[in-house]
């Protein structure tokens, strides 16, 4: 791509995360897109069909750098290993992560299509691991920890990553191995 082409699609980017930060999405318009990024609209409308495209258009560019750092870490043995990459990005596009989960409801929806990719990797180390296990059990335990996981992950970027990456991929994988029984009772 173009340098020219790159750096306009990057200040029309800023320019509309900056004014997310400060409004909601419905009440944001080409028109003061243009006029702060200081380009006309025929310029946006090249790229853009709307702010929302706009915006699905980040939020599609975040979610694979999201899948790339669960591929560069999918060979890995554990789950605070495999989370990692997750979270590594997540924190490092902050404002970016914030705003998604701000607008997606804090349901982290966007994050589904992840989660599948991670589920597909886990069923085949689990199918491997544990062969008695059948689908369904496999199906229903991994629900129940990637909701969880995901849980944890909204509540940690609410909170403005007040915990380490460390800290919250070990937790995410303390619980799913051993549930929050051994987790409560730790200090005793």
């Amino acid at each position: 791509m173009d340098r020219r082409i790159r750096y306009t699609k990057k200040i029309i980017k800023e320019t509309f995360l900056n004014l997310l930060e400060e409004k909601e999405l419905n009440k944001i318009t080409v028109s003061e897109i243009c006029r702060i990024s200081d380009i006309n609209r025929a310029t946006f409308y090249r790229y853009y069909l709307d702010v929302f495209d706009l915006f699905d258009k980040i939020q599609d560019e975040f979610v694979e750098s999201l899948k790339e750092s669960i591929k560069n870490n999918s060979d890995k043995s554990s789950v605070s290993t495999y989370t990692k990459g997750l979270l590594e990005t997540l924190v490092k596009e902050k404002k970016l992560t914030k705003i998604i989960f701000s607008i997606n409801n804090n349901t982290g929806s966007f994050l589904n299509e992840i989660l599948e990719i991670t589920y597909n990797n886990c069923y085949v180390r689990w199918k491997s691991d544990f062969p008695k296990l059948d689908d369904e059990d496999i199906s229903y335990a991994s629900v129940f920890i990637f909701n969880g996981a995901l849980g944890i992950i909204n509540y940690w970027v609410k909170n403005d990553f007040d915990k380490s990456v460390d800290y919250i991929c070990n937790l995410i994988e303390k619980l799913s191995y051993d549930g929050i029984k051994k987790f409560i009772y730790r200090g005793n």
